[in-house]
């Protein structure tokens, strides 16, 4: 058993940090609001003060915040993690962020006499909870070979895939997908339903069909109604999207698609939707149709 830390416990990083625990390993926790590091503290974990307490009381260090910013600022300065590690220890990054930024840090962190990994997730809360998520890992196959267990306590499938930012270079190419088959998905749902199909009956057909995958499984129902809390929501997927437009220019890819879902992103901000879940892409959309939704009226 490792004596593991964990920064950044929103919505899967507490998911994530849980099953850690769950699996023996000792956990040391810090987010910027203790609050929801609560249940993870009531489970056993232990709170640090600062995000450098964590890396100094871990073998182990994972992070898994917002996005390149919040890296930067969980890592850098007198509190950050870069200050807490030392020779022999590994930090593993879960965020998606920049690929350029994280092969910037993976320096740094090399300097100290550590590792780095980063290694993003596919899958959602519910993919999480049924331990069924993919984990994608670039760096030293070194460290990966002394993490991967535990990346196995959080999902099953571990992919490494080559030096520092492959992975989530991987992750980045993924998650453009995800926002352009749920805009393919509403497009689908309201021509059905301004053509007289009921949208209840349309989502059902649709994934019912061979259009039907395990996003669209567990995300497709929320066009009819949208979760509570946000699983993954429009201002974070714009994030995604935008890094996947950068990373196409540099490297000379057309992004039609994911230009285009983009600028639906940017309405969905624009009308007060972006803390939505980014199916909500569905309620721009609608709104643009003549349809009233839960959300857009």
């Amino acid at each position: 058993m490792a004596e593991v830390g964990f920064v950044g416990l929103g919505v899967m990083g507490s998911g994530v940090a849980r099953r850690l625990l769950e699996a023996g390993h000792t956990l040391t926790v810090w987010n910027r609001t203790r609050e929801k590091a609560e249940p993870l503290l009531d489970a056993g974990a232990h709170w640090a003060e600062t995000a450098r307490d964590v890396a100094e009381r871990s073998d182990i260090v994972f992070t898994m915040v917002t996005n390149t910013a919040a890296v930067k600022a969980v890592t850098e300065g007198a509190d950050g993690i870069l200050a807490g590690l030392a020779p022999g220890k590994v930090y593993v990054d879960m965020s998606t962020a920049s690929p350029a930024n994280t092969r910037a840090l993976a320096e740094q962190v090399a300097a100290i006499g550590a590792q780095m990994l980063d290694a993003p997730v596919s899958g959602s809360v519910i993919t999480l909870e049924e331990g069924k998520l993919s984990i994608m890992v670039g760096g030293e196959p070194g460290a990966f070979e002394r993490v991967k267990p535990l990346l196995e306590a959080i999902g099953p499938r571990v992919f490494h895939l080559g030096p520092n930012g492959t992975a989530v270079t991987m992750k980045i190419a993924i998650n453009l997908s995800l926002a352009v088959q749920m805009l393919a998905f509403s497009e689908g749902v309201l021509l059905a339903e301004k053509s007289g199909i009921a949208r209840e009956r349309a989502v059902e057909v649709m994934l019912a069909s061979v259009i039907a995958s395990p996003m669209l499984a567990y995300r497709g129902p929320f066009v009819l109604e949208h979760p509570e809390e946000a699983w993954f929501d429009c201002r974070m997927m714009q994030k995604d999207m935008n890094l996947a437009l950068e990373l196409g220019r540099e490297v000379e890819v057309p992004l039609p698609t994911t230009a285009v879902t983009n600028e639906f992103l940017t309405a969905a901000n624009a009308i007060g939707v972006g803390e939505k879940d980014f199916a909500a892409l569905f309620d721009v959309l609608a709104s643009m149709s003549g349809v009233k939704t839960e959300v857009v009226a």
